[in-house]
């Protein structure tokens, strides 16, 4: 009897481990089926079937769901161009808060593209550079259940990151906005730290500490290098490399939310034709859930928000 019961031990602690483990395949069917709308670009039809596909997917899990919209002028027509956020809150009733962040929108045009006509006319799909994060965060609804209800989380989707048009336009204008917005309408919720995610779907994934992450947040970057090395993912290397400017420096700067960019900026096809789903993996993107996962499991106890 004694035996069963530790054979029955065995298979639910097994069975659990299995459960919570990302699902890699599943993880690139998400990135795969952003990718089938085409080109998302602000302001685009292709963008709001994104916004539906990503309002009916978390839909199906315990989480709210809110649009944070905003109107900006295009850089080429000058017309208004209608701008959303999606902001999606685990456990919301947690006043200290964790947020996880990436943008949805693509770039218009493939503008490093090697080919010059493509440069001016191609189509830019944007796997990596836009449906990485989304993807991810959609792998990752399946299993924020398994975090503590203390363990209060949000999914920001940034839009306008990048409605740029050669040197016409504004980067980072969703991440500009929420910050703002953070800093000017305070209440009782608020963010200890937060973790950009931007290209993390590269086949060959390879993630160095961004240095204006070390710069702003160095506690939470090196917090996440360390749960990628208690998690076995080899992929997250301790050092230094690249100078970033993407969405994490509003919520730095303006926001003041210690903020840590996880990027792959090695990743060969950047802002190319060749930006598509052929051009990364499932496996990526389960190791960087892997990684987040445990991080949001043990941050907040390692590291509590200052009294």
């Amino acid at each position: 009897m004694i035996a069963a019961i530790l054979v029955g031990t065995f298979c639910v602690t097994v069975c659990a481990a299995e459960e919570a483990r990302p699902d890699a395949k599943r993880a690139f069917g998400y990135l795969a089926q952003i990718c089938r709308i085409g080109p998302r670009i602000s302001g685009s039809r292709g963008m709001m079937r994104q916004q539906q596909l990503i309002g009916k997917h978390f839909a199906a899990f315990d989480c709210e769901v809110k649009y944070q919209p905003f109107d900006v002028r295009h850089p080429l027509t000058g017309n208004p161009v209608r701008m959303n956020n999606i902001i999606i809150s685990w456990n919301p009733e947690v006043k200290e808060r964790l947020l996880l962040c990436c943008h949805y929108d693509t770039r218009p045009l493939p503008d490093r593209d090697r080919d010059a006509n493509q440069r001016q006319q191609g189509v830019f799909l944007g796997a990596n550079d836009g449906a990485s994060g989304v993807a991810l965060f959609m792998e990752l609804a399946h299993h924020m259940k398994n975090l503590p209800a203390t363990c209060g989380v949000d999914f920001v989707i940034f839009d306008g990151e990048e409605l740029v048009y050669g040197n016409r336009g504004e980067y980072f204008l969703g991440s500009t906005h929420f910050a703002e917005n953070y800093r000017d309408h305070p209440t009782e919720q608020r963010y200890t730290a937060g973790v950009l995610v931007d290209m993390v779907a590269d086949r060959n994934l390879r993630i160095y500490m961004e240095k204006n992450s070390l710069k702003y947040a160095p506690d939470v970057t090196k917090s996440i290098w360390k749960s990628a090395e208690q998690v076995g993912v080899d992929e997250f290397v301790p050092r230094a490399k690249h100078e970033v400017r993407d969405d994490h420096l509003p919520l730095n700067e303006i926001a003041k939310i210690p903020t840590c960019d996880i990027i792959d900026f090695d990743y060969p096809y950047w802002h190319t034709t060749r930006d598509v789903p052929n051009s990364c993996s499932g496996k990526s993107l389960a190791k960087v859930a892997k990684v987040l996962l445990h991080w949001l499991r043990t941050y907040p106890v390692a590291q509590p928000p200052a009294k």
